[in-house]
């Protein structure tokens, strides 16, 4: 019930979202992330599943690893075909100093950049859209950049824009936060033997309902580029990892766990 819930979230979602499952990888974290996985992907008809290192412990890791960030929201009611450049400019030059003061305190002279955001509709409409806005005084010839910045914003959404209609700004984002290190690849690693299995353990397919013997592997002993076959269990202190049967699981250059369903 648990995987079939987490499905059909999945299903509304990219319904919703218009889009599709194909060559997609799930990313599972969490405590319980890993464990239903590979019968989410399944059930979705995704091939692929990344368990990164540390997944269940991953939303701490997270708050460690954050930027330091600070966001300052204000409204300013604003239409472009009366657009006050001066007096936006004034809103967002006080709204990004007070958020780099804010920042100054944790940031402990690292770097750190902004950016800035216009929540916009259509006159009449009940939902705005967020558009990206030069983290700079603007100018009057920015006023028709940033209009059709949102009909593309707009299209990305619903397709195409609606021609005529004027837009309101509604609100402005301020965000200031300390740069991030660049992400870098996955490095290509050889092939290592697996370790041996620590024990077995029965489990249930959820599938067939059958109960089995799986291996249990201990995910510290596996080196990058080590492969398991399942149906296994990977364990570590925060979690497990379930391979179900057709699945295989190798360790990349990251750490990360790379699920694959071998193609039947």
């Amino acid at each position: 019930m648990v995987d079939e819930n987490m499905s059909n979230a999945a299903r509304v979602h990219a319904i919703e979202s218009g889009k599709g499952f194909s060559g997609r990888t799930i990313i599972a974290f969490g405590g319980g992330g890993p464990v239903h996985g590979y019968r989410v992907a399944e059930k979705i008809g995704v091939k692929r599943m990344l368990v990164p290192s540390g997944a269940g412990v991953g939303s701490a890791i997270g708050f460690l690893r954050a930027p330091v960030a600070y966001e300052v929201v204000k409204s300013l009611y604003q239409r472009f075909a009366s657009f006050d450049v001066a007096g936006v400019n004034a809103l967002l030059a006080g709204m990004a100093a007070e958020a780099r003061a804010v920042v100054a305190d944790g940031a402990l002279d690292a770097p750190v950049g902004e950016n800035r955001i216009a929540y916009m509709r259509y006159v009449g409409q009940g939902h705005e859209i967020a558009v990206a806005l030069p983290a700079r005084d603007l100018t009057a010839d920015d006023v028709g950049l940033i209009r059709a910045a949102y009909d593309t914003e707009y299209s990305r959404f619903y397709d195409r824009p609606v021609p005529g209609s004027d837009v309101e700004v509604m609100s402005f984002a301020v965000t200031v936060a300390t740069v991030s290190d660049p992400v870098e690849p996955a490095a290509e690693v050889d092939d290592a033997p697996a370790p041996p299995p620590i024990r077995s353990q029965q489990v249930r397919d959820t599938t067939t309902g059958e109960v089995a013997a799986w291996a249990v592997y201990d995910r510290a002993q596996m080196a990058p580029g080590s492969t398991v076959p399942g149906p296994c269990i990977v364990a570590e202190a925060e979690t497990s990892t379930l391979v179900g049967p057709g699945w295989v699981c190798r360790m990349d250059g990251l750490g990360y766990l790379d699920l694959t369903q071998e193609s039947a």
